[in-house]
């Protein structure tokens, strides 16, 4: 019998308590973060919903708006007939909200990180190919990837390590094309990149400084800018998924580097256009996020109440972010913990490796801003008698 490994490989998950299965959701109206799961209501802190924009009736006004204008598909890759005003008019809103000179639209963001690394790393002169990238150790898995499709030489510093990316880029020729990468804030930890260091670095070494703020843009910054709120970034990766509550992803850089992935980057050639009315409806979502700084504030203020009512011999890892993991360590513990969550209504779910480290699996709570003091109460009360 061919592929016999499949059923092999699914048993080794299950023993390893790895197994992972979907659930089949349903969301409720605005301003609730409630999800329904064969048919039990749970609070979800799962969510990355974090400004609470999912199912805003403007957003969804404009949605509807964008299908009656433009049709919900762009039937077209953006190179052949596929790019439409909304499109253009959706990449300057991001370019003049992120003080970018261009912008490139993906329908992911995995597919947006993917483009990048793998059209930098893959010169057209491929006998003369002199490009290193230097990723976090904690990048997400798109930025693996594609750095590692490509033909750059690849090191990785160990997490906010900026002494031994230092030691690794004065190794580095200084004629190479250099590309420094990492998240904004980290998805899996909720820790933010030492970004005014890496920063001081592609200066001084003359690089290039690549953040995915896919958990950092609406979040962070006066006006939601996300990193670029604290350092000219010179390419951001960040998605419409989490806090714009949209579908799709940027890239913002500078102009030529717009125009050489226009050309040369296969995932964008090749791809159908995201959703013209999903570009439309996403326009709504920025401007919200720019106007109601109220939905930052509330989740600064919930975490801080979350951290407060926690028992102190909880293991919380450090964030300034919505991100807050609670590390509990053994797979099937961490299962019976959010079990128990479950079962009092609250829906945590557990992260478990691969995603994380071995010994490092844990409780991924998402505060957002459509949250309670009451459920930050309850998450925080059941929590503490699970796991003292």
């Amino acid at each position: 019998m061919a592929f016999t490994f499949i059923r092999e490989q699914l048993s080794q998950q299950q023993q390893q308590a790895r197994y992972r299965q979907r659930v089949c959701t349903t969301s409720s109206s605005e301003n609730e973060n409630l999800i329904t799961i064969e048919d039990k209501t749970y609070v979800n802190f799962s969510s990355n919903d974090y400004l609470g924009l999912n199912n805003h009736s403007s957003i969804n006004a404009a949605m509807q708006e964008g299908v009656e204008r433009f049709g919900l598909c762009a039937s077209a890759s953006s190179l052949v007939t596929g790019h439409q005003y909304a499109h253009q008019s959706l990449e300057e809103t991001i370019c003049q909200w992120l003080n970018k000179p261009s912008c490139l639209l993906f329908s992911s963001g995995f597919s947006a990180n993917l483009a990048l690394f793998h059209a930098l790393g893959s010169t057209q002169k491929k006998s003369s190919n002199n490009v290193s990238f230097f990723l976090d150790k904690l990048s997400h898995a798109s930025m693996i990837d594609g750095a590692y499709q490509s033909q750059a030489r690849i090191k990785r510093f160990a997490h906010n390590n900026t002494e031994q990316l230092t030691q690794f880029l004065q190794q580095e020729p200084s004629d190479s094309n250099k590309l420094i990468a990492s998240e904004g804030i980290f998805s899996m930890d909720g820790d933010i990149a030492e970004i005014n260091k890496l920063k001081e670095l592609t200066e001084k070494y003359k690089a290039w400084l690549y953040l995915d703020d896919a958990h950092s843009i609406g979040v962070i910054g006066e006006q939601g800018q996300g990193s670029n709120a604290h350092a000219r970034i010179d390419i951001t990766m960040a998605t419409f998924g989490k806090a714009l509550a949209s579908s799709g992803a940027f890239l913002a850089c500078e102009e030529q580097l717009k125009e050489y992935l226009t050309n040369f980057s296969r995932h964008y050639i090749y791809s159908t256009a995201m959703s013209p009315a999903i570009a439309w409806a996403t326009q709504t979502s920025i401007k919200l996020v720019q106007d109601e700084q109220w939905r930052r504030d509330k989740i600064v203020e919930l975490s801080e109440l979350f951290l407060s009512l926690l028992d102190d011999n909880i293991n919380v890892l450090p964030s300034n972010s919505s991100i807050h993991a609670v590390i509990i360590g053994d797979e099937q513990k961490a299962l019976n913990i959010s079990k128990i969550l479950k079962e009092h209504g609250l829906w945590v779910t557990a992260i478990r490796p691969p995603t994380v480290a071995k010994g490092s699996s844990r409780l991924r709570v998402t505060i957002c801003a459509n949250h309670s003091v009451n459920n930050i109460n309850s998450l925080a009360r059941i929590l503490n008698k699970a796991l003292t």
